[in-house]
């Protein structure tokens, strides 16, 4: 019987309805294969991750990070560290952390630099400078000017400036190059619309003012005084509803808002445009937040191997699109407590590019990690990896699925993991499945290995292919096809 090859690559879409579509993308993303091959697309396990460093115990879960001149910091409890690299002669990396300041406060923290001053503003409360060229390295703001116009909300960098949003429907400047001192009549407002202000984003080096209804844009006119205008024509009618979810990427920047009576979506805006790129099976998830839960989601991204991520942290799952494939998927972390196993949140609070590496601090504690691909597990936890199907009809007649084959990397086993399996199993509804059904990737050096099911039984309406993974290997998963009859 002649093989039919199944859609694998569809990525993450879950409908409000099961059985219309479920297809789970967990710690797997689609990659485009350029160069050909067995297939056009493939699924590849997310990255793992490692420590470097770690800054204490629980009470110091990351905030953000930021690269200044090479070197990151990261805001981990109420202290601002340092991650310091050294090399000794035998070419051997080592990594050490050195607190530099105390931020106040518990919760994710807007930062920017100049060059030489790195800014740390706690949202509504206090802002800091750290220069280590400076006489004193560390300082509060504490010019007056700085909350004359209300209270600081995110800061970036445009043109030599700090610039600033204020609760009070304003945004003002730092003087030039020097991020702690200030004066009162350098402010802006956005006039377009009477929403209020959430957050500014500085993207080809152009001012945008986000309120929770409109985006204006703005452009630095020089002269004395306060140095930005408006554009002429220059607001887009789409709100930002969480002002830590703007991810400026490379020429455009993404966000999560809508229109005036608009559910929450996600856009990406390029070019004075702004296009939605939320799925439907996304804006469920986005939907059933509240309205504390959305403001309080965040913003990574990163690019690797070929594709370009962005992802959002939600309260218990982050997912991911790639700009590369236009695809969705979820990553997810692995905890047992008291022998309980859960998955819940990726467990990256923030990243930041440095010292060759991707680096992310930790929602759970104070340590400092890499990302690569190369790492198959996540501080030597499993990460579990699976992947739904689209559901399979045949115009409401019966089907029968002798045999199942999913061609993957064979022979990824290692060491540590000798004998790597994989589990399929199966849903005639879209909601439970069958008990799972192992089959192994091949020992060390078997790259021809197959992993096929057979005698699959038999379906009356549709159903669902669910394949799993969770030991620490390589996961690549390049097609699915059957026999069906």
């Amino acid at each position: 019987m002649v093989k039919t090859q199944l859609p694998l690559t569809g990525g993450f879409y879950v409908s409000r309805s099961l059985p219309i579509s479920a297809q789970e993308c967990t710690n797997l993303y689609v990659h485009i294969n350029q160069g050909g091959g067995l297939a056009d697309e493939s699924l590849w396990g997310t990255p793992g991750s490692n420590q470097l460093a770690t800054t204490g115990t629980n009470q110091q879960v990351n905030r953000g990070s930021h690269n200044k001149g090479g070197i990151p910091y990261f805001v981990n409890g109420d202290m601002l560290y340092r991650l310091n690299r050294t090399v000794d002669a035998q070419s051997v990396e080592s990594f050490t952390t050195t607190s530099l300041g105390t931020i106040e406060g518990d919760g994710r923290v807007s930062m920017a630099d100049n060059g030489n001053q790195l800014c740390i503003l706690v949202p509504g409360g206090k802002g800091y400078i750290f220069d280590e060229n400076a006489g004193t390295p560390f300082q509060e703001i504490t010019d007056s000017d700085f909350t004359a116009n209300g209270n600081p909300q995110h800061v970036v960098f445009i043109d030599g400036f700090f610039l600033f949003t204020t609760d009070s429907k304003k945004f003002i400047v730092s003087n030039l190059n020097n991020g702690l001192v200030y004066t009162a009549t350098d402010f802006g407002t956005a006039e377009a619309d009477p929403d209020d202000i959430v957050a500014p984003v500085v993207s080809n080096n152009q001012l945008y003012i986000t309120g929770t209804e409109t985006i204006e844009v703005f452009r630095n006119a020089g002269g004395s005084g306060f140095p930005f205008v408006r554009v002429e024509g220059g607001a887009l009618n789409v709100g930002v509803f969480a002002a830590f979810s703007l991810a400026n990427v490379s020429d455009s920047f993404f966000f999560i808002g809508g229109s005036e009576n608009e559910k929450p979506s996600i856009y990406q805006s390029s070019g004075g445009n702004v296009q939605l790129v939320s799925t439907d099976g996304i804006n469920v998830i986005l939907e059933l937040l509240t309205e504390v839960q959305l403001s309080g989601v965040s913003a990574l991204h990163y690019s690797e191997a070929g594709s370009r991520f962005v992802g959002w942290i939600l309260p218990t799952t982050t997912i991911f699109y790639d700009m590369t494939s236009g695809r969705w998927h979820e990553r997810k972390s692995l905890f047992i407590d008291e022998g309980v196993s859960s998955l819940t949140r990726w467990r990256a609070n923030s990243m930041v590019k440095a010292y060759s590496r991707i680096l992310i601090g930790d929602a759970v504690d104070g340590r400092v990690g890499e990302i690569d691909l190369d790492i198959f597990g996540e501080y030597g936890a499993d990460i579990i990896s699976t992947i739904a199907t689209v559901p399979f009809s045949n115009n409401g007649d019966r089907i029968l699925v002798p045999e199942i084959e999913l061609t993957i990397e064979s022979g990824v086993g290692n060491s540590d993991v000798t004998d790597p399996k994989i589990w399929m199993d199966r849903s005639l509804d879209g909601k439970t499945y069958t008990d799972p059904r192992i089959r192994s990737m091949g020992k060390i050096g078997e790259f021809n290995h197959r992993s096929i099911w057979r005698r699959n039984g038999r379906a009356e309406r549709f159903e669902v292919f669910r394949f799993g993974c969770s030991d620490q290997v390589k996961k690549v998963f390049i097609k699915l096809e059957a026999d069906i009859k």
